[in-house]
């Protein structure tokens, strides 16, 4: 699972620049791959209906890379902990006071759930290949004890998360590193590039019978760009957290020349590893038969190296899916605990436990949220959340950019942006895309389904009443003066 980009645990008072690049790499590429591509890799498949699916990462990176250097430019410039709450909070101070880092905020309270959500419903698909048959209510009922198990986890001393992140990191690049080995020892060529006949096709093609569909179904393979803005949603969630260190700046040693190095170079490694993750199950297995899967490691290692292989590594990924929940709502919720102990959202957020000295708030909350999210099928999770963020934290932030270089000149940048404004551009088209691509998602609720789009406008909209209920008591902008605190125009540059 990808986790969220959020920064982990604050220390008590002040940070220490003790991270380098290869610290600084580490994190961000920990971000980025958990369970996410052993979930993801037969959704992206199904989106574009055949081997072409290599397309969908190799786009998904250029996406996430021209991101990438409005990240680099903007933390370079403002290297403290927070990320897009500070770019939103510097860039629009002057118009809307408050407003914008609150609806970061906001919107975070509903995105790094649905993250976690993923986790926990990839999580049980893993489960499922050793008990396979489990309906749907007890599907369920498994996630529901995976979320008592995790609350229980943050219920007590997290003085021990840096090492669960470690294991975490080494299980992870242990599994997929298996997955990938598996995968070239078996390694067809012609089975990975057998292109269907409507691959490229502006009007799709017929898909036949579905494997593993009971009964059997057929289906149509929709246009190749509609398939690609489906499977650009599921590469972003899988590149999502390319931006980690970004939220660490505060941390960076020489963070003008650390933080966009480790942007950059975490997205190649994570696309060349992306690359040779899907090219090698393509390459063992039938297309068809990877869209249809919801175990796609294990039946990827039970074909090359057997059924007690392809048991054991289940099991680590069962434990990374577990760790990535853990942690990711660890560090999430220090995000909205944060923002409230700074006065940019809601106070009650803002609360300690009395005796375990946690924000157990957030932590109940988010828990919360993620529970409901794991009853929604993975790929309705992941367009959800992919719309809710390109409004605020994608799009919002390329705002920033270009509102703080005419409103701060004299801000100090250690990195500018290559051949501006033309990432930002294409970083914007894209993102305008990607969130035009969730109007044909749909949320299932039984006999009702709801534009994706409408939620996330919906989200949107809740959260600019809750910032005017919430600035009325606190009598700020627009019930009262803007706070204009030029934080960065003045400071100091960090040091070495």
């Amino acid at each position: 699972m990808t986790a969220p980009a959020t920064p982990p645990p604050s220390p008590p008072e002040h940070f220490q620049r003790a991270l380098g690049l290869l610290p600084a790499v580490a994190v961000n590429m920990t971000q980025m791959c958990g369970i996410g591509p052993f979930v993801t890799i037969p959704l992206m498949v199904a989106a574009l209906g055949g081997p072409q699916a290599m397309l969908g990462w190799l786009l998904g990176a250029a996406l996430v890379m021209a991101d990438g250097l409005v990240w680099a430019e903007l933390g370079a410039a403002m290297p403290g902990a927070g990320g897009t709450y500070l770019y939103l909070r510097e860039a629009f101070q002057y118009t809307t006071g408050r407003l914008m880092p609150f609806l970061f905020i906001w919107t975070a309270m509903l995105t790094i759930p649905l993250t976690m959500a993923t986790g926990v419903i990839g999580l049980v698909q893993y489960l499922g290949y050793y008990w396979p048959g489990m309906t749907y209510g007890t599907t369920h009922v498994i996630g529901l004890f995976v979320m008592a198990l995790v609350l229980l986890a943050l219920y007590r001393d997290t003085s021990a998360v840096g090492a669960l992140t470690t294991a975490l990191w080494l299980v992870m690049l242990f599994t997929v590193g298996a997955v990938i080995v598996a995968c070239l020892t078996h390694f067809d060529p012609h089975l990975a590039t057998a292109l269907p006949p409507w691959a490229f096709s502006l009007h799709g093609g017929p898909l036949g019978v579905i494997p593993g569909s009971n009964p059997p179904a057929t289906g149509v393979q929709p246009s190749f760009f509609t398939g690609l803005g489906s499977g650009l949603i599921i590469a972003i969630y899988d590149y999502n957290g390319y931006n980690t260190s970004a939220y660490m700046g505060a941390e960076l040693r020489q963070p003008g020349r650390t933080l966009p190095r480790s942007i950059i170079f975490s997205i190649l490694g994570m696309m060349i590893l992306y690359l040779l993750l899907q090219a090698g199950v393509l390459g063992v297995l039938p297309w068809r038969d990877v869209a249809a899967s919801t175990s796609i490691g294990s039946a990827v290692l039970e074909k090359t190296w057997g059924k007690f292989a392809a048991q054991i590594f289940t099991g680590l990924i069962v434990v990374t899916a577990f760790a990535s929940i853990f942690t990711g709502l660890l560090g999430g919720s220090r995000v909205p605990f944060n923002a409230a102990r700074d006065r940019m959202f809601l106070p009650v957020f803002g609360r300690l436990h009395p005796t375990r000295n946690f924000p157990h708030v957030a932590v109940i909350v988010l828990c919360a949220i993620t529970l409901v999210g794991s009853l929604f099928p993975l790929d309705q999770v992941i367009a959800m959340l992919t719309a809710v963020m390109v409004l605020v934290q994608c799009l919002a932030q390329i705002a920033a950019l270009v509102v703080l270089r005419r409103r701060q000149p004299g801000l100090r940048r250690p990195y500018r942006m290559w051949a501006y404004p033309l990432p930002a551009v294409v970083a914007a088209v894209g993102w305008l895309y990607v969130f035009s691509a969730t109007a044909d998602q749909h949320l299932d609720l039984g006999p009702v389904r709801i534009n994706l789009v409408l939620v996330a406008l919906a989200w949107l909209a809740l959260g600019v009443s809750a910032f005017l209920f919430w600035a009325r008591a606190e009598k700020s902008w627009p019930f009262g003066p803007r706070e204009i605190r030029e934080e960065f125009l003045t400071a100091a540059p960090p040091p070495d």
